[in-house]
Order: C-alpha cells, then structure tokens, then sequence
C-alpha cells in the first residue's frame, strides 16, 4: 500500500514539471498582431462598377443635345436681334415684320374645306411663337429707345417760349459760357476760380438793347446758374439753357439751335468752340477761346459787326455769315466798313464835280 502511494506521488511530481515546462513555452512565444478590418478591405481588390442602365444614358445624351441647341437657337437669336437693331431702324423692322405677325392669325372663311381650315391652324400654330418673339423686341426695343432718347434728346421740343408779338423781328443772340464769356481755372492751393472775360460787362450790357441774349451751356444747371447770377448782374441775359437742353451724339452734347422755337435766319451763337459744337454751324461765329489772357478784346471787337446786324435786320443771318466764311469777322467787318465809307466819299466828290 505504502508503495502504490509513493508511486502515484511520484507520477503526480512528473506531470506538474511538465505542464510548467508547457506554460512557460507557450509564454514565451511572442504574441500575433491583431488582425484589423481595415487592412483586409484594402487588400481586396475592388469590383468594377455596374455598367449604367442603357436608358440612362439614352436620356442624358438626349438631354445634352436639347441643352446645345437651346443655347444654339438663343446665340442666333441674340445675333440676330443685334445685327437687326444695328441695320434697321425701329419703323423698318415693325415694316418688314408686319406680315409675318399677321401670319399667326390667319384664319379661313366659313365655307373653307376642313383641309384648308387644317392647314391655316398648321401655320397659324408655327408663326404664333416667332410672332410673339418680335412682338417682344420691338417693345423692349422701343421701351429702350425711349429710355435712351431721355438722356440724347433735349428736354423739350420748345427749349424757349414763344417771342412777344412786339418783338418779332428781334434777333436771338446765343452765348457759350465756357472760354467764350468766362474762364474756370483749378490750383491746388485755392481751388477752383472763375474769371470773367474783359470786357464781358460792357458787351452783355449794350447789346441787351437790341438782341434777345440767351445763355446756352453743356454744362449742368447746379453750375450754370449760380455763375450767371454773379456774371449778369443787371440781367441782361433773358434766358440759361444748360445741358439738358442739349443734343447728345457720340459722347458729345450739342447745341441744337433749331429747338430754340425762334427763327433760324435770325439766330447767332457765339462761341469759342462753336463749329465743334453746335448742329448748325451756319449760324455760328467762333472767337477765340479764352483762357486768362489779360489783353483779349474779342468781345468788345464784335460789338461794331452785331449793333450793325441788328439795326438793319437782314433777311438772313447766315447769308451774312456765309461771306465772312473763314475771315475773322471783327476784322473783316472793320476793312469792308472803311472800304465802304471810302465809296461813299468818291460818290459825294462825283456829285460835287456834277453840279459844278
């Protein structure tokens, strides 16, 4: 009995050895890496995408054939729109447009076959959306022009009122402001300043007698009127006409003196830019533009030229004006007075030789 004991202790010694033989082994080994999701799916290769339905793509092929020509048929028509309203004028085109929109409401008679009340709707049905698009340019194109003419046009048809019946045969003698009857000069250290021409008073004053004095500028009112008040201050000047009174072409506001409701054969306009700036340079005078210089008689120069058209009221004022064409006119007002004072005084001798 004692031996079997000491037999089984002995087996129980061997099995505990090697089972700590077996753990510590096992310990020993070093651990694995956990296995991540994330590394598995990167190491799969990726399925090719399902090819898209064959529908699907029939619709977006059809789709972007009518969205190219949409925009093909809008570019042409905004071509077309551009070319028209640079070719033709607005009465041209509702002219040459007038049978097309009539198209779109044709219509038969009562005792039309049914073929032929057919084929009307037909092309009653395909002129009606081409009617209605130039319906719409020429209202937006004369809703444009409108606009437009607000700003081109003077502000009314009668820039003067009427003359008094009294004075129909006084002449109009129209005055530039800038350069012609004063100067505007800027520096840094004082500003702007405006200068009257010499002998600006004495002109506004003695021809005020005989003319109907208009002041007639391209600048604005807010400018104008506050320099005629301290230029004329024995208002001599009847009337100021400011850029709203002008005629704007190309970037340039022009005088339009046949807007000025009075006769043109009895209209002057002096100015030193006058041929540049007016639409009627038949009635024009141009002196000399004047930027500050002290000695300029301009003028006082035109008064002997101007007392004389007024006081002998020539039928028109731009014959007269036309045989000065290219002379200056205080000069060659002054020769012609000589000369014609120097006839004068061979007529009287040859009288004189007659009687005796």
């Amino acid at each position: 009995m004692s031996g079997i004991l000491r037999t089984r202790s002995r087996l129980c010694s061997i099995i505990s050895r090697n089972d700590r033989r077996f753990f510590s082994s096992v310990a020993k080994e070093p651990p694995r890496e956990p296995i991540i999701s994330s590394s598995i799916i990167s190491d799969q290769t990726p399925e090719p995408p399902s090819p898209a339905p064959p529908a699907a793509e029939a619709g977006k092929k059809s789709w972007t054939v009518l969205k190219y020509g949409l925009v093909a048929a809008l570019t042409s028509g905004i071509a077309t729109a551009g070319y028209a309203t640079y070719a033709y004028s607005l009465d041209e085109i509702d002219r040459k447009t007038k049978a097309l929109r009539a198209s779109a409401n044709y219509t038969t008679g009562d005792d039309a076959s049914s073929l032929d009340k057919f084929q009307a709707y037909l092309r009653a049905a395909a002129m009606t959306v081409p009617a209605k698009l130039v319906d719409i340019y020429l209202d937006l194109r004369r809703l444009a022009e409108e606009q437009v003419r607000g700003f081109t046009e003077p502000t009314s048809d009668k820039l003067l009122p009427d003359l008094h019946p009294l004075e129909q045969h006084v002449f109009t003698l129209v005055l530039d402001l800038n350069e012609t009857l004063i100067y505007s000069d800027w520096k840094r250290d004082r500003g702007w300043r405006t200068f009257k021409r010499p002998g600006v008073d004495a002109f506004l004053e003695h021809l005020a007698q005989f003319y109907e004095i208009v002041v007639y500028s391209d600048q604005l009112s807010m400018y104008v009127d506050p320099v005629v008040e301290r230029l004329d201050t024995k208002h001599c000047i009847r009337y100021r006409l400011s850029r709203g009174a002008t005629r704007y072409i190309d970037g340039k506001h022009y005088r339009d003196l046949s807007m000025l409701n009075r006769d043109p054969a009895k209209v002057i306009y002096i100015s030193g830019h006058a041929l540049e700036s007016s639409l009627q340079p038949e009635n024009c005078i141009e002196v000399k533009p004047w930027k500050g210089e002290a000695d300029d008689t301009a003028l006082l120069d035109l008064i002997p030229f101007l007392e004389y058209v007024a006081r002998h009221r020539p039928a028109d004022i731009r014959t007269v004006l036309a045989s000065y064409q290219g002379r200056d006119i205080a000069k060659e007002f002054i020769e012609r007075s000589k000369e014609h004072q120097r006839r004068m005084q061979e007529q009287k001798k040859q009288g004189r030789l007659w009687r005796h």
